[in-house]
């Protein structure tokens, strides 16, 4: 026998159990919609605007504290940044996309939309009480870039709007005698030896992550040893190692990095 046209009450949402208030009100519902094609079912409740609208705002109001494009990372960094991955591990040559935000556990909501948009793979994620940061990689750059796009038009900021880099210490120890050398490496068990005899370039940088472009540059324009990488947490801090004149050209090549981030960085 034919089905009869549905009735204006046979759309209306069927209520659970209980769920009505005295005046009549739907606390909870399922909205069924038979005129479109596919599954359409839509769980709603009676604060439900207020609560997207509370969090499409949550989201605007993310900081963009970090936000770094390697392009291509470098051998000795990318077998560091293993070494801290919970996820999956990068390779050398893969591009990589470091973001940094605030409040920490805003950093949830900014790795789901980050993997939404394509097909990067997230190597770590670190969620602070203040702070919040993510590593993703990828060999295309152009699916790097575009999470990072996707992610910047969601939280309603630009490259531009990142905080800039504040470098709270930076210097070149020459000739690193044999007590120095031990207790670094006893510190840093992540990263390769320094040696006595080596000279050693430190950094400090605030945001944290602005370490990882002036490491991955050094290490492209000179031959030198990486020792240590920190990104997360209040400060950043980069030590490399090697001959006097390479860790100088290192220097170089890590504080330019971090010179063209403050040139197009407004926060």
């Amino acid at each position: 026998m034919p089905s009869s046209p549905l009735t204006p009450d046979d759309r209306a949402p069927r209520q659970r159990r209980g769920g009505l208030l005295g005046g009549g009100r739907l606390i909870t519902g399922t909205v069924v919609s038979p005129e479109s094609s596919g599954a359409s079912c839509v769980i709603t409740t009676d604060s439900e605007g207020s609560r997207l609208a509370r969090q499409n705002s949550q989201v605007q109001s993310i900081e963009l504290r970090t936000y770094v494009f390697l392009d291509s990372l470098q051998p000795q960094l990318a077998a560091y940044m293993g070494t801290v991955s919970q996820g999956f591990l990068p390779i050398p040559g893969d591009a990589c996309l470091w973001l940094e935000v605030s409040p920490g556990m805003a950093v949830h909501r900014v790795t789901d939309i980050a993997l939404k948009a394509s097909t990067v793979r997230l190597g770590q994620m670190i969620v602070e009480r203040a702070f919040g940061s993510l590593a993703l990689y990828h060999r295309d750059q152009s699916n790097v870039l575009h999470s990072g796009d996707v992610v910047l038009e969601a939280i309603g900021n630009t490259v531009e709007q990142r905080s800039r880099c504040d470098v709270s210490w930076t210097e070149i120890i020459r000739a690193i005698t044999p007590d120095h050398a031990v207790l670094i490496n006893r510190q840093n068990r992540r990263g390769s030896m320094i040696q006595a005899g080596m000279s050693m370039f430190i950094l400090e940088t605030e945001p944290a992550g602005y370490v990882l472009i002036a490491a991955n540059e050094a290490e492209k324009a000179s031959n030198i040893t990486v020792v240590d990488v920190k990104a997360v947490g209040a400060f950043g801090r980069l030590t490399l190692a090697g001959r006097e004149g390479d860790v100088e050209e290192a220097a170089a090549a890590a504080m330019r990095a971090i010179h063209h981030i403050n040139a197009t960085a407004r926060g």
